[in-house]
């Protein structure tokens, strides 16, 4: 066990104005009628209109988060930004959000955790240890996703998949007598897997001014969801076993599972597999999409707002990324 004497204070969303039925992509898509319920389950996703930028949509779900929390801005001491997307390639997306806040002269140390998917788990196992060493009181981490601006629009059934939002949490020091806690994390990534989800143009091998319209495929996103659930599907048991071991857990001890949102049909597999009960498993695919990072402390935002957790209450995030990562994390709410 890693126990971190660490309390999610607040949790704040934020979701695009524009909504995007299965229905209208799937004439977008030139897909059957149907198709894309079938594929995805999402019915409704959100996709960011003009002005929705990254930072405005993370800046909205930050100070959600903080009212919540029952802080100001002033409150924060560091600004993480824990997003698979970014608003540009420099500098950090956290920059803008400040910016977005109201906050650009504030000093506030702003910069990004990405680890894809796994982005916003990440930045809560790295910056939960900063807390706890008493480095930064009070953490603010934000993962907003625009994913419907790199969709390959050929590749039907990733597309159809993603859906934009934002969401956020504020961290802080557990006091004297409080129950919660951070007891355990685990990270691992099997690179094998890493061409089975990537944007492989925009970096400094395939870089953008070598973008024509005739080769554009390699600047929008790929997926290959059937090896990514494969290659997850057969890892996921054991990663979840060893979590379990190391903190003395059953899977029944867990109030809810909180997954990074796939598909409806990788959800409804996931749950069967792990042997998770349905009323201890939040799907919030339907309406969201996968949100790539954010969609987990969304489904952490939802959860506490839909009174499914509690104080005191013991939770599992779970996930996997681009990488290939499966991530995990045990908390006491």
């Amino acid at each position: 066990m890693q126990l971190r004497h660490v309390k999610i204070k607040g949790t704040g969303k934020y979701l695009p104005e524009r909504e995007i039925s299965d229905a209208e992509l799937d004439l977008v898509l030139g897909t059957p009628a149907g198709w894309v319920n079938k594929i995805t389950g999402v019915g409704v996703r959100h996709y960011a209109g003009e002005g929705e930028t990254a930072s405005m949509m993370g800046a909205k779900a930050a100070e959600a988060a903080l009212a919540d929390a029952g802080l100001s801005f002033e409150d924060i001491d560091c600004l993480v930004c824990t997003s698979g997307t970014k608003e540009q390639p420099l500098p950090s997306t956290a920059v803008f959000i400040q910016q977005a806040m109201g906050q650009a002269d504030s000093g506030v140390p702003a910069f990004d955790i990405d680890a894809t998917c796994l982005s916003f788990l990440v930045g809560l196992d790295v910056m939960s240890y900063m807390v706890e060493a008493g480095r930064y009181r009070n953490v603010l981490l934000v993962a907003t996703e625009i994913a419907s601006a790199g969709l390959n629009w050929e590749d039907k059934e990733s597309s159809a998949l993603f859906g934009d939002g934002a969401a956020a949490v504020v961290i802080g020091p557990a006091e004297a007598g409080d129950t919660s806690g951070i007891l355990h994390a685990s990270l691992k990534t099997y690179s094998s897997g890493a061409r089975y989800s990537e944007i492989a143009g925009g970096g400094t091998r395939l870089h953008a001014q070598k973008y024509t319209a005739e080769n554009a495929v390699p600047y929008l996103f790929h997926m290959d969801g059937q090896a990514i659930f494969r290659k997850a599907s057969k890892l996921l048991p054991d990663f979840i076993s060893e979590m379990l071991t190391a903190t003395g857990n059953q899977m029944s001890d867990f109030r809810l599972v909180i997954p990074h949102q796939g598909s409806a049909m990788a959800m409804r597999l996931l749950r069967k597999k792990l042997g998770i009960a349905e009323d201890r498993f939040l799907d919030n695919t339907a309406g969201h999409g996968n949100t790539i990072a954010a969609s987990i402390p969304m489904g952490l935002h939802e959860a506490i707002g839909q009174g499914r957790i509690t104080r005191g209450d013991r939770i599992m995030l779970i996930g996997t990324a681009a990488g290939l990562s499966l991530g995990g994390m045990i908390i006491d709410y």
